[in-house]
């Protein structure tokens, strides 16, 4: 049987180009998305890769979403955590809503998503747990203290979560991408956007298959030494 992974937020930029290529590389993949069920329709249609709704968000729905999957599929060996959102403001404008959105989504959606499958993938004696972090959440981001302390986040629960896994097979790594090629991106003011590839020492945006092709090296058994390490892929715009 093939080893089956979620990628949550998988049918839309960085999301969709990791199920494409682990799609490619012989893995049964399950994308997850939230809202759009008519673009999600036409990411099914255009890559053949199922694809089911829940908000990471929510506890219960993680659990059940998890369950559905595993029911069609198989059970869970791959978890992709890389749904998250932004709501971006200075701390004296942010509402507790857009902290808390953030957080529970961002943050929120991995301990949901691990719950879900890590005691599975112990029992099996393998698994890949990949949590998609951001350069912002280790070199923060001015409006964005709910966005950065959630990537920040997302960087400490997963060297915690390597620590419980390891010796059952289960490895948990984390990638920080850098400003990348997608629609959200992209839809930044061009003179903005100007500077912020000013700052990056390469003196481009990343591109969506950067990710995936990073994504895809700590799932496989060549990555099995691997575990709580955080892969930063930003073109040089913070090394540390």
């Amino acid at each position: 049987m093939t080893k089956v992974a979620i990628v949550t937020g998988g049918t839309r930029g960085i999301g969709e180009a990791i199920s494409s290529t682990l799609k490619e590389l012989g893995y049964t993949v399950a994308a997850n998305y939230a809202g759009n069920a008519e673009k999600a329709r036409a990411f099914t249609a255009r890559t053949g890769i199922a694809a089911f709704r829940w908000n990471v968000g929510d506890h219960q729905a993680c659990l059940d979403g998890c369950a559905e999957v595993a029911a069609k599929l198989g059970p869970i060996d791959i978890i992709i955590n890389n749904a998250g959102i932004t709501r971006d403001g200075v701390l004296a404008k942010m509402s507790f809503d857009d902290w808390n959105e953030v957080m529970r989504i961002n943050l929120g959606g991995c301990f949901n998503m691990a719950k879900a499958t890590f005691g599975g993938m112990r029992e099996r004696g393998w698994g890949r747990i990949v949590n998609i972090g951001s350069v912002n959440g280790q070199a923060g981001q001015y409006g964005q203290v709910n966005y950065a302390a959630a990537k920040s986040g997302i960087h400490g629960f997963t060297k915690a979560l390597a620590q419980e896994g390891a010796k059952y097979g289960v490895t948990v790594n984390a990638i920080a991408p850098g400003y990348i090629d997608t629609d959200m991106v992209s839809a930044v003011p061009a003179p903005v956007l100007d500077k912020i590839i000013d700052k990056i020492p390469v003196g481009r945006l990343g591109q969506a298959n950067e990710i995936a092709r990073g994504v895809a090296f700590l799932c496989s058994n060549d990555a099995a030494f691997i575990t709580g390490s955080m892969l930063s892929i930003n073109g040089g715009q913070h090394m540390y």
